[in-house]
């Protein structure tokens, strides 16, 4: 019995030797902090999806699935649908990356790879220093400066060439889903620009050097080896993109004209699911109306947590295939 007990106290004492070097270290500490951390954003996420859902009872019990489906919206009658402004969240969106993402990524491989020393800091910044402007701003300067000057003649070429197709047809608007698109483009451009930069930076120049050795030009560099180098990093700030081009309100509110039109036709006024909601809030004067607005900001929630599973899968899937199709 005494050497069974000699022997559980050396374990004992082994243990927590062991205990007492990993939190000397700091390993274990700041293990556990990570691991808190973690589940503390998908505990935060969880409880912002509670509370949206329990919430909306009201408009849940009315019109169950048909809420996603209904182009009704009107208080007076109290019918209430989300697909106006579900169909315009996601145009709007869609048009703003395909905009931005060349955009972008031309930006990024101009300051990483071919900007002189002199220009790459001064043009780093400005372009940086545009993601600090405030939304109210960029929505006040689209209204009065960009849609007469830019994206109204924009618009009447587009219709005058391009009328004949059903995403270009009707009349010719002010505010419009184009305007909203144009200016949610250079709302998301600094995001963008700014991480496929660092991406592109962040490659070693052995990648660069071995591919100049081998006889590639400068272009085929860029486009053959740190592009598909940083494909996963790009497409992480294209997330970053897409999710601000989503939950964006004040400027695409003002810019947007606020009408449920659902045409195809990105010449019309349109609705967003976060413009509805700024616009109406503070109206809504029953249960059945606020609920029926909470539960287009839980649409909206849900629609930006699917969208960037799906992306985020997308990087994972290309930043598992990298490490073999960058063999030099």
């Amino acid at each position: 019995m005494t050497s069974i007990s000699l022997i559980r106290q050396r374990a004992m004492q082994s243990r927590w030797s062991e205990w007492k070097r990993r939190l000397q270290h700091g390993d274990m500490l700041y293990r556990g902090l990570t691991i808190l951390g973690a589940f503390a954003v998908l505990g935060i996420v969880a409880l912002i999806g509670y509370e949206l859902w329990m919430n909306t009872p009201l408009p849940r019990e009315k019109f169950g699935w048909r809420f996603l489906t209904s182009i009704e919206w009107n208080a007076v009658t109290q019918e209430f649908g989300a697909l106006p402004f579900i169909f315009g969240t996601i145009q709007t969106s869609v048009m703003a990356l395909i905009f931005a993402v060349p955009i972008s990524l031309g930006i990024a491989i101009f300051l990483a790879e071919l900007a002189p020393e002199w220009l790459r800091q001064p043009l780093g910044f400005i372009v940086e220093l545009l993601a600090a402007v405030p939304s109210v701003v960029y929505g006040l300067w689209g209204l009065f400066v960009y849609i007469p000057v830019f994206v109204r003649p924009t618009a009447e070429f587009l219709h005058a060439t391009l009328g004949f197709l059903p995403l270009f047809e009707g009349p010719v608007y002010g505010p419009s889903r184009l305007s909203a698109s144009l200016v949610l483009t250079i709302m998301i451009l600094p995001t963008i620009s700014a991480v496929s930069r660092d991406v592109l930076l962040a490659i070693p120049n052995s990648q660069r050097e071995a591919a100049l050795a081998l006889g590639a030009t400068k272009w085929e560099m860029i486009w053959q080896v740190l592009l598909p180098y940083g494909l996963s990093g790009i497409l992480g700030a294209i997330i970053l993109g897409l999710g601000r081009a989503l939950g964006e309100t004040i400027a695409v509110t003002m810019v947007i004209g606020n009408n449920l039109d659902l045409s195809p036709s990105v010449l019309h006024p349109g609705y967003t699911m976060a413009s509805i909601i700024a616009n109406e809030f503070a109206e809504a004067t029953y249960d059945l109306y606020i609920q029926a607005l909470i539960q287009i900001a839980l649409v909206l929630f849900v629609l930006t947590l699917v969208l960037n599973s799906l992306a985020r899968l997308l990087v994972w899937s290309v930043a598992r295939r990298v490490p073999t199709e960058m063999r030099l």
